[in-house]
């Protein structure tokens, strides 16, 4: 699959068309090395990363058979990065039961010197709508850090509740839950399927 290729695309009333394409390490690395290392990423936890060190970590990623990086288009130019992961596998493991259809989620806006009023928003509503456009999908597994309060009102904002406090090596999160009812609820967008 090429990085060119849209894997999913939406079009938001308001700020225009989103789309989400493969990530390619590689030709990628620049332009994530300048986001994960900005100030406004300090919860991404790469501030100090050196570009080798972003094309390694993407490299992991997309090899890894239960983790996927993707990049958000915005009118055709990458301003948000995408990941999901298999919590049953990763990041999660041992801290809660996971259940068949559980999908990990991160989600990282890109740095802006002209902010668009309602871009985050319409950011993690087309994260949430290209995960839940997979039927296999039940529920979205959100664990931000506790202490990043920003997420917690955009996470609420698009269905999600939170459950729990858990502890993780990096950090202590914020577990929270979004089930396909709970996001078309919030949001208005029904995916089509019914689980």
């Amino acid at each position: 699959m090429s990085t060119t290729d849209t894997l999913y695309s939406r079009t938001d009333s308001v700020l225009g068309d989103f789309a989400i394409r493969p990530l390619d390490p590689f030709a990628d690395a620049e332009l994530l090395h300048g986001w994960v290392t900005h100030p406004k990423a300090s919860f991404w936890m790469m501030q100090d990363a050196s570009l080798p060190d972003v094309e390694r970590e993407y490299m992991r990623i997309t090899a890894h058979e239960h983790h996927q990086a993707y990049i958000g288009l915005h009118e055709g130019r990458p301003a948000f990065l995408m990941e999901t992961y298999d919590p049953s596998e990763l990041e999660l493991v041992g801290l809660y039961d996971a259940q068949p259809g559980d999908v990990g989620m991160h989600f990282l806006v890109a740095p802006s010197d002209r902010p668009l009023h309602g871009f985050t928003r319409a950011v993690i509503t087309t994260v949430m709508a290209a995960i839940f456009a997979d039927p296999a999908t039940a529920r979205v597994v959100v664990e931000p850090d506790v202490a990043n309060t920003a997420v917690h009102a955009l996470n609420a904002v698009v269905g999600f509740v939170p459950e729990r406090q858990v502890t993780k090596p990096e950090k202590e999160a914020l577990l929270s839950f979004c089930t396909r009812a709970q996001f078309e609820a919030a949001t208005g967008i029904a995916q089509g399927v019914s689980i």
